[in-house]
């Protein structure tokens, strides 16, 4: 299969060292990516979250961007209810023009973290309620493609700098939610499979092609990422012990709602045997769904993946202790697939 292999990732802090040190490994790893020829290098946005170094992700895209030659660099994603899509808008269209035909922008309604720092972020006002996004993002779609109609309140405003092309748009969803949506926009859309343990049914897609409707500005066919947790190591017992970190950490934010470091894996794997039976069963359950083991394995299982889903670029994630281990990964996957 001619699939195109991308990444995303959330800067973690690695081998417990600071924050300030998991912006410099997202650094290397994109000029990494960039070396081996994945196709895209998107970030994340955290806020609050002492693991993850991404809360700002348009600054980490243009030092990126400016420390590689051909990879697409993004946000996977801004999370759109914090911000003004005026904003949002001019600071992309802003990277675009920096850095030509190599900067995306994926957004999401998810609040990359928790109540308490959604409130503060949105100081002195109010958060955004759930049932504005649909807003946010036709207004973003509009500022960023300059299609705006005559009847909006805010046409005629252009988004600066003028003159330049549009970076590429996508909206992000785990689920079926943000599907119309995107499809009605015209814009992209990207499926988080690593994101939750539910099942996602490939009619997600294709919903979502069915309904696509060309914005003029943008795309003119559907255009779909399948996103993915993948771990390559030399065996899927390596593997399982490398994504030991991750997966424990996830129990704890998820179930308990504590957003702690990374431990190494002979500590998160010390600290399941002492967790609930019902705190196994959901790291057992959140393990199953990343593709994991040998190159080989990984490739067929991603492909399969692909084909299930009738999707034509992969998107994908990992997390671990020792940063040389993500970067094995991507190594170990793309030399499979070449």
């Amino acid at each position: 299969m001619n699939l195109k292999l991308s990444v995303v990732d959330q800067a973690p802090a690695h081998n417990g060292q600071s924050q300030t040190e998991g912006l410099h490994y997202a650094t290397k790893l994109a000029k990494l990516c960039d070396d081996l020829g994945y196709h895209r290098f998107w970030i994340a946005e955290h806020h609050d979250t002492a693991s993850y170094s991404s809360s700002c992700p348009e600054i980490l895209i243009s030092h990126i961007a400016q420390n590689t030659n051909n990879i697409r660099v993004g946000s996977g994603g801004v999370m759109l209810s914090h911000y003004s899509p005026l904003k949002v808008a001019e600071v992309f269209r802003t990277l675009e023009a920096l850095n030509p035909g190599r900067i995306d922008l994926g957004v999401g309604r998810a609040p990359g973290g928790t109540d308490t720092t959604s409130r503060a972020l949105a100081f002195p006002n109010r958060p955004n309620q759930a049932d504005i996004y649909p807003h946010l993002l036709s207004d973003l779609s509009g500022f960023i493609y300059d299609n705006l109609t005559a009847d909006h309140p805010y046409y005629g405003i252009n988004a600066t700098p003028m003159g330049t092309a549009a970076p590429q748009l996508w909206t992000l969803g785990s689920s079926s939610g943000s599907t119309d949506l995107a499809a009605e926009l015209g814009l992209g859309f990207v499926l988080a499979l690593f994101i939750g343990t539910h099942d996602r049914s490939a009619e997600i897609f294709q919903r979502y092609r069915d309904r696509f409707r060309a914005n003029g500005k943008g795309p003119e066919t559907p255009q779909t990422i399948l996103s993915v947790a993948c771990l390559c190591a030399d065996s899927k017992e390596e593997a399982a012990y490398l994504a030991a970190p991750n997966m424990y950490w996830k129990v704890m934010a998820f179930r308990h709602g504590i957003r702690e470091h990374i431990r190494s894996p002979e500590q998160a794997l010390d600290l399941y045997h002492k967790l609930s039976p019902s705190d196994q069963a959901y790291y057992q359950e959140t393990l199953n769904t990343v593709v994991s083991g040998s190159a080989a394995q990984c490739r067929e299982q991603l492909e399969a993946l692909a084909l299930q889903y009738s999707a034509e670029e992969l998107m994908l994630v990992n997390v671990t202790y020792d940063f040389e281990d993500r970067c094995n990964s991507y190594r170990k996957l793309m030399a499979a697939f070449n």
